[in-house]
């Protein structure tokens, strides 16, 4: 019998609301205990600070230039995810945490340009915590070729086998970026597909204080500007679509809104997530195997109007993953808890079919300052 660890998976993701943590038990292989789920949201000025510093975040350079700023960041960053660390071990005082699974923030994702940045100090956090930190999951891969993302397939394939279901699936992460991860006889296959909630989000935040459109009300009051909205799509198609063998994964900045500047807030909302479900449907009806089931986890999957566009664009059956007792808001940071375990065990993370890397490789590193 195979070891099992606990670890913890922190992860942050690109809408910026804040840190989940999971514990989960596993050997890194087919075992899969989840243990317990927390989230703690980011104050509304140190998401502003964070918001506003990615934002300019064009190129390594700018870091660079400055630098003085992004530590302060990563600082407060670090000390964020180490306090809800040690609420959520606390909480869980009776086991004894093995290794914690640290994705960080990403600040700049560039895999053509071979790095993709994540903020964090993982030497500050193992510390504090007093435990094995894992981080820098990405570079290995991007390094070997690949793309450093999407890292969660492995994960993904773990729940696919405890949860016995039949193939072809696919699991569909709705978070900032879309991704997915196609299981068809027992092989795997993930990509970025477009964007998730990033573009509505990003809308909403610009226009209210409000940082997302709760259940899609906004936009389900708003009418879609048809001719804008198909100009977009007609370039989405000849921009994205015939260069998607090239591209596994998106950064947000890689997605343009400017088409919808000048409409109002309901007007705007109501095309940009219309845009948004056109994008992702396009993609699944390209699917030749209309059996496919797809379950869908993530923030996104909250936002009953875009998935109501997505499905009516379809012919697949969709479902969400809570229905199989999964909490759906915390895939991620059950993922990088698994992927910390499998980088500790020198395991592999990721491979051709999932990153485009050259070859399978391991990942995050493992820092112990205690």
């Amino acid at each position: 019998m195979n070891k099992e660890y606990y670890s913890l998976g922190l992860m942050s993701g690109t809408s910026l609301d804040g840190i989940d943590a999971s514990i989960i038990l596993s050997d890194g292989e087919n075992k899969l205990e989840i243990v317990d789920n927390y989230y703690e949201k980011y104050d509304h000025k140190f998401k502003l600070e964070l918001g506003k510093f990615i934002s300019h975040t064009t190129s390594a350079d700018f870091i660079n230039k400055n630098k003085s700023n992004y530590f302060k960041l990563e600082k407060k960053l670090t000390l964020l995810h180490a306090d809800i660390s040690q609420k959520i071990l606390k909480k869980n005082k009776d086991i004894n945490i093995d290794l914690i699974g640290f994705h960080g923030q990403t600040i700049l994702h560039s895999p053509r340009n071979k790095f993709s940045i994540q903020m964090g100090n993982p030497a500050l956090l193992s510390e504090i915590v007093k435990k094995k930190v894992c981080f820098n999951f990405r570079e290995q891969d991007i390094q070997n070729g690949g793309e450093g993302a999407p890292l969660s397939p492995i994960y993904h394939y773990l729940i696919f086998k405890k949860l016995k279901l039949n193939s072809p699936i696919i699991f569909l992460n709705l978070g900032g970026v879309a991704n997915i991860t196609f299981i068809k006889n027992e092989e795997i296959y993930s990509t970025d597909i477009g964007p998730g909630n990033c573009l509505v989000d990003q809308w909403i935040k610009d226009k209210t204080k409000k940082n997302f459109d709760l259940n899609g009300l906004i936009a389900k009051s708003g009418k879609v500007n048809k001719t804008i909205l198909n100009k977009a799509i007609n370039h989405w198609r000849i921009n994205f679509i015939k260069k998607s063998s090239l591209n596994r994964s998106y950064d947000i900045k890689d997605f343009d809104m400017s088409f919808i500047k000048k409409l109002n807030l309901k007007d705007g909302a109501a095309t940009i997530t219309e845009y948004t479900s056109q994008i992702l449907a396009d993609y699944f009806n390209n699917i030749e195997d209309d059996k496919t089931k797809i379950i869908i986890c993530g923030g996104g999957r909250k936002n009953n109007f875009l998935l109501r566009n997505i499905f009516n664009k379809t012919k697949f059956q969709f479902e969400l993953i809570d229905k199989y007792n999964i909490n759906g808001d915390f895939i991620e940071s059950q993922a990088f808890a698994y992927l910390a375990i499998r980088s500790y065990l020198k395991k592999n993370i990721s491979f051709p079919s999932t990153t485009g890397v050259k070859n399978p490789v391991t990942g995050g590193k493992i820092f112990e300052n205690f």
